[in-house]
């Protein structure tokens, strides 16, 4: 039932299917053009205050000591399984740009990351524009995509938790599709 699901979000999405889930995270990683959609790593609290700026990280919800931790442990994940990325676009929020120095000493601040709960419209345009750089990345090592649980689940139908992460993998029909999902703790 879960999996007819997800077909059908990957069909309406019309670009996203859903891989055999037997296939390995690390393996589809490894793929030349492979994608990776991570959610940023633990930070206590829902939403950033009405007051944020993103100028002054003090302003927003940060990550933790916990997620500090989390992030760290998901660079050392890529690490331990031989996998090094590519590019790496961040929100521009302070919990997205955090938790991808700590995971991989580097980060690129694009808007579009940082999602638009409440404009439906600049939702839809920011889609359309990440999922233009996901097509457009068809080979080298996994370009990371690290975001809110908004965007993810609007990139790939998925919810998925803090610090948890998505692949997408491009298959031979030339679109990416979710290969597997792999949570850090």
């Amino acid at each position: 039932m879960a999996t007819v699901r997800w077909l059908i979000v990957g069909a309406l999405c019309g670009w996203v299917s859903v891989a055999p889930a037997d296939e390995s995270v690390w393996d589809a990683l490894r793929a030349p053009g492979s994608v990776v959609v991570l959610r940023h790593s633990y930070a206590p609290g829902g939403f950033d205050p009405p007051t944020a700026r993103l100028d002054d990280c003090s302003t927003q919800r940060n990550l933790d000591e916990a997620g500090r931790a989390q992030a760290a442990r998901v660079g050392e994940a890529f690490r331990r399984n031989g996998v090094a990325v590519g590019d790496v676009l961040s929100s521009p929020r302070c919990r997205c740009m955090d938790t991808a120095r700590l995971a991989f000493g580097k980060a690129q601040p694009w808007g579009v990351l940082q999602g638009a709960l409440n404009d439906a419209d600049l939702r839809r345009r920011q889609l359309a524009e990440m999922q233009s750089a996901i097509a457009d990345h068809r080979g080298g090592p996994p370009l990371v995509l690290v975001t809110h649980g908004s965007v993810v689940s609007d990139l790939t139908g998925l919810m998925i938790r803090m610090g948890e992460f998505v692949v997408l993998r491009r298959g031979a029909d030339g679109a990416h599709g979710v290969a597997g999902r792999l949570y850090v703790e």
